[in-house]
């Protein structure tokens, strides 16, 4: 634009409405003046500097404070209530019925009895009054802190004593004097599911009965899950009551791992003439191809069970991995889990896995969890070499073979009762024989020592010149003369006879 053109354009308001124009010259000397006072330094209060730093410790201080809440879950207990919000954290004190639950403190964690995690155990049972006593013997030693760990019990289908003896046991676990030894809370739920199959060992493990038996398995772990989780629960741990040997800290050993689902191997003690041990629970397993292939030749009902010759999966079982001597620790990936002994974090239940009471990828209950779980991105576990033992039951061959054992045990006792009181008649005889034989001797020794004592008398009156004087008969008065002297040298004779005789009845 040009010099007069830009001159005669810009006005200067004077506070009026009136504008007149400004020179070139005044224009210039404007314009410097405003650079000179735009760019002219300034000084800034005290109040102001301070301010800006108190706004940037602000800043700061919740930044920091956010981090923490977001990565550290426990720094929320200390840091609201500093802030004035700890009544988020609380029951509402006016309303009696609002309960606030932070969930992000109940995901589990690898050392929980440190964080007062708490752990919900769950026991399905059925008809197992002979097994309450050593179960809570087990349940006495846990070392987990059994203020933290919440008991739920399902008694369903039984028809012995389950449900009183489990209430006896309960009432005095809590009613023992050690304070550590009562436990959380306690839930006694009671429900049949119509389960027909016998306890025994031969309908329980037969195969036809297994797909119904699961699945009705299912629904009553369903609903005792159901009906005791709770917001603030961590863990859940699945326990049957037959375990016979498990460690007291089993709990801390499986929870130190934390993964999502995790469960050791269960084997059972037998007895010498079965082989002395055997694997117990085939259910934890990975899966294989030929598996695989089998569940797609099934009907969409059907469910696989394992340990069977109708279904070979031909998987590499948890229990048949097992090394006595092994690192206890050692970790396994694994699709199907056993029901003996679970661990579980309590979100994987939130999150939607639970035990299937329908063919789930053709398998059900425990082994259709571990699927689902797997199939839920959780990590699922077990420890081939960290072993807990199960309560042997016999089968009916076993049965059959105890009672033959039984019988050749009888008959070897028989035996050997009947050669020892035969071995005592002939001791008893051969005493009595032997007495006999020690009275016949005194009896002989006794007459042997009489006649040499007669036969000595008369040596003697013999040697006195004691002679019996003649007698007459019918022959004479000397028709015996020189008999006495040829009865004295006969009798010297006779003497060393009888000596001999007593010679050899003392040697007799």
């Amino acid at each position: 634009m040009p010099t007069d053109q830009a001159t005669h354009s810009l006005f200067h308001h004077t506070g009026t409405t009136k504008l007149k124009l400004v020179s070139p010259v005044k224009l210039c000397l404007f314009v410097v003046k405003k650079k000179i006072i735009r760019f002219q330094p300034r000084t800034q209060p005290a109040l102001r500097w301070r301010r800006k730093i108190l706004f940037r410790i602000c800043s700061i201080s919740t930044v920091a404070a956010v981090i923490l809440l977001l990565i550290f879950p426990s720094f929320r207990q200390l840091l609201l209530p500093s802030l004035g919000l700890s009544a988020l954290l609380r029951d509402d004190p006016l309303i009696s019925t609002v309960k606030h639950y932070d969930l992000s403190n109940a995901q589990g964690s690898a050392r929980g009895w440190e964080k007062d995690e708490r752990i919900l155990m769950c026991v399905p049972l059925r008809d197992a009054e002979v097994h309450l006593p050593m179960f809570f013997s087990h349940l006495r030693n846990f070392t987990y802190p059994h203020r933290l760990v919440d008991l739920a019990f399902l008694v369903s289908d039984s028809k012995d004593r389950t449900l009183m003896l489990l209430k006896e046991h309960l009432e005095k676990v809590q009613a023992d004097p050690d304070p550590l030894q009562p436990f959380g809370e306690i839930s006694v739920i009671e429900k049949d599911f119509g389960q027909k199959v016998q306890q025994d060992v031969e309908n329980r493990h037969g195969f036809a009965a297994q797909a119904s038996r699961r699945k009705k398995m299912a629904q009553a772990r369903n609903w005792l899950l159901s009906a005791t989780l709770k917001p603030y629960h961590s863990w859940v741990y699945w326990r049957d009551a037959d375990v016979e040997t498990a460690p007291p800290t089993i709990l801390e050993d499986l929870m130190r791992h934390n993964k999502d689902v995790i469960v050791p191997n269960v084997w059972r003690p037998l007895p010498d003439w079965l082989g002395g041990e055997q694997p117990y629970d085939l259910n934890s397993w990975q899966e294989s191809e030929t598996a695989l292939a089998l569940a797609e030749t099934l009907d969409e009902d059907a469910v696989i069970v394992e340990g069977y010759a109708e279904y070979a999966t031909w998987r590499p079982h948890l229990a048949y991995l097992r090394d006595p001597y092994g690192d206890p620790d050692v970790e396994m990936e694994i699709d199907g889990v056993g029901g003996v002994s679970i661990l579980a974090k309590a979100r994987v239940f939130r999150t939607g896995a639970h035990f299937p009471a329908f063919s789930f990828e053709k398998h059900a209950e425990t082994e259709g969890f571990g699927k689902m779980a797997k199939r839920l991105k959780f990590s699922v576990v077990g420890l081939p070499h960290y072993t807990i033992w199960h309560l042997y039951e016999p089968s009916a061959d076993d049965l059959k073979q105890m009672e033959r054992m039984e019988e050749e045990r009888l008959e070897k006792e028989a035996r050997e009762q009947e050669e020892v009181e035969r071995a005592k008649r002939v001791s008893e005889s051969w005493q009595d024989k032997k007495g006999e034989w020690e009275q016949d001797k005194k009896e002989i020794q006794n007459k042997a020592l009489e006649k040499s004592r007669e036969r000595r008398e008369r040596r003697e009156r013999g040697e006195r010149g004691e002679r019996k004087p003649l007698e007459g008969s019918e022959q004479g008065p000397h028709a015996h003369a020189g008999e006495e002297e040829a009865e004295a040298k006969k009798g010297g004779g006779g003497s060393n006879a009888e000596a001999n005789g007593i010679d050899a009845a003392d040697d007799a």
